[in-house]
């Protein structure tokens, strides 16, 4: 793709997200990328700043086979030497495409949780998230298009659109919110299917404006580990580890997943939930409020920035926002709270704060511009 709106994004990338300095090393990942057009430009503009790009380029289906047949020792090994490369690096870029979103449909559950405990684990969860600067996006292809229900074109119209949004602005907006969730104790959400309360007391609450994601537009924090009670209904799928899931349901009591269901895979559902004992834990809690995405699409960066939406992730909790739980998984599970998904509140400590999407108290306002449009 032949587009002067790919040198914009790479220059958020490494500009705004990234904060690119000279004599810093990054590295950026490229997974099943269709064409190498975005990668060249934050090379050619990473060296432009006197900065050291490092390149990676992987394949889904390489990865496939790798996963498929890996061994402990193998995937510790990848792990290792990955891991060390990255503790090298001040900032990392990581750019995903896929050719076939279910590609790691078929890979044994097993296989999968050894690649994450010895390979994803050790990279990304212990060095690269608390130890670099880093942000992650997909890259727009027929396959992603066709996920979210748009012509090629379309697609790529509306994925530069908010991929490169006004991040100051936002930043300034979801401030009022931020202080709100820090004085907060109890949060008590509702929906159909959905009556879960849990406390975010004295938990750091971090606005999302394009630094770790792009696009972005969330504020998340996480509960207190053992805080969370009452149950949810998930109605947006998720996609994870190349399986789409569908009205996905948790019963909590004391913090823990004691029931999980869904309308289509309970089993591998109830097994990537018993990856270790911190997976039936919540590890963040977020509100999404990018209005430009209003609709899923099967791919967490976008779906759980959807303006009226949630989002509540079993698994590890982020060093800037801990509650002291730890696991190999983080997957963000997404609840639309806007008219057309079922409507929902959100309250703190017993305030109506967003009704059906909607944000209710003056000083939140700014957050409703473009929930109608």
């Amino acid at each position: 793709m032949q587009d002067p709106r790919i040198k914009t994004l790479a220059k958020t990338l490494l500009d705004h997200s990234c904060r690119i300095q000279a004599g810093e090393t990054i590295l950026i990942e490229a997974i099943d990328l269709p064409e190498p057009n975005l990668v060249c430009q934050l090379v050619e503009l990473a060296a432009e700043r006197g900065a050291i790009p490092l390149v990676t380029w992987k394949n889904n289906a390489i990865l496939r086979s790798l996963y498929k047949t890996g061994s402990e020792k193998q995937m510790a090994l990848i792990g290792q030497l990955e891991a060390d490369r990255m503790s090298k690096c001040d900032a990392y870029i990581g750019v995903r495409g896929s050719a076939n979103s279910n590609e790691f449909a078929d890979v044994p559950q097993d296989k999968m949780g050894l690649y994450q405990e010895h390979w994803w684990k050790p990279v990304h969860i212990e060095v690269r998230v608390p130890k670099t600067r880093w942000v992650v996006l997909r890259y727009p292809t027929p396959s992603f298009a066709q996920a979210a229900n748009m012509s090629t074109d379309a697609f790529e119209n509306f994925y530069f659109n908010v991929c490169t949004t006004d991040y100051a602005k936002m930043a300034e907006d979801l401030k009022p919110l931020e202080e709100r969730m820090l004085k907060a104790d109890e949060v008590h959400l509702t929906a159909p299917g959905t009556d879960l309360k849990f406390s975010i007391k004295d938990i750091p609450v971090i606005p999302c404006t394009g630094q770790c994601n792009i696009p972005d537009g969330e504020i998340f924090t996480a509960p207190v580990r053992d805080s969370v009670n009452g149950t949810i209904a998930y109605n947006t799928p998720s996609r994870y580890q190349g399986v789409v899931y569908q009205g996905i349901q948790f019963r909590f009591e004391n913090g823990k997943i004691v029931e999980a269901t869904c309308d289509n895979e309970p089993e591998k559902l109830n097994a990537v939930l018993d990856s270790d004992e911190g997976a039936r834990y919540i590890g963040e809690w977020s509100l999404g409020t990018n209005h430009n995405v209003k609709h899923p699409m099967l791919d967490t960066l976008f779906d759980e920035k959807i303006g009226g939406s949630f989002h509540l992730t079993p698994g590890n909790a982020y060093d800037d926002a801990d509650n002291g739980n730890r696991s190999r998984v983080h997957w963000d599970l997404v609840l639309i709270q806007t008219p057309a998904y079922g409507g929902g509140d959100v309250y703190f400590d017993g305030e109506l704060i967003r009704k059906d999407g909607r944000f209710v108290p003056d000083d939140l306002q700014p957050l409703n511009v473009g929930l109608d449009d």
